[in-house]
């Protein structure tokens, strides 16, 4: 009974086929795996008791010897006691592996994942995110290129100086206030 619509309108919308529903529905929804049509309630796998739910889901292992996943989807027929064997005797399963990177900044000890890394992009290292800037994590490329930065910044204020002072008829650089070294003439009062 899985045709639906009303008798003015027979192709429109199909019935639920979960065997309790039975639901007319107009935007109705196939199942990728059973290839059933279900109404809104009973689309997912779990509601209507698909039995081929995991035809597209990938299965993984992880191997407790070297932390690297192992991909069981392929394998038809093997369990995953004989997966885990074959990966131990191929020769990928290093012990040394198994130890996860940490932030290389002193005395911090992120984990470096694959959310929380960041890599500089004038030292390339790959930091957590907490040292991202390259003054956080001393960049040995960023302090140089910083202070040869401020070197040309500087050169750069004094040309701008230079040419507003030209404009306006008054040498901007070497006009500043002399400042006196003398005490100021009115006495500080100090309030404990």
């Amino acid at each position: 009974m899985a045709s639906g619509g009303t008798e003015a309108f027979p192709d429109l919308g199909k019935h639920c086929q979960h065997k309790y529903c039975n639901q007319l529905d107009f935007l109705p929804f196939t199942c990728d795996g059973c290839q059933q049509v279900f109404c809104l309630e009973h689309r997912s796998y779990k509601s209507h008791a698909c039995p081929k739910s995991d035809h597209n889901s990938r299965k993984v292992v992880v191997c407790e010897t070297c932390s690297m996943s192992i991909e069981t989807t392929g394998h038809v027929g093997q369990d995953e006691a004989a997966i885990m064997e074959s990966h131990l005797k191929s020769g990928n399963c290093d012990p040394t592996k198994k130890k996860k990177p940490i932030c290389p900044v002193k005395r911090c000890k992120e984990v470096l994942t694959f959310s929380n890394t960041s890599t500089c992009k004038t030292c390339h290292i790959k930091v957590c995110l907490k040292h991202r800037f390259p003054a956080d994590h001393a960049c040995t490329r960023g302090a140089s290129a910083s202070s040869s930065s401020s070197v040309a910044n500087g050169h750069w204020n004094n040309r701008f100086l230079a040419a507003l002072a030209s404009r306006t008829g008054q040498d901007c650089v070497n006009t500043a206030k002399p400042r006196s070294t003398s005490p100021p003439s009115t006495p500080s009062v100090k309030a404990y």
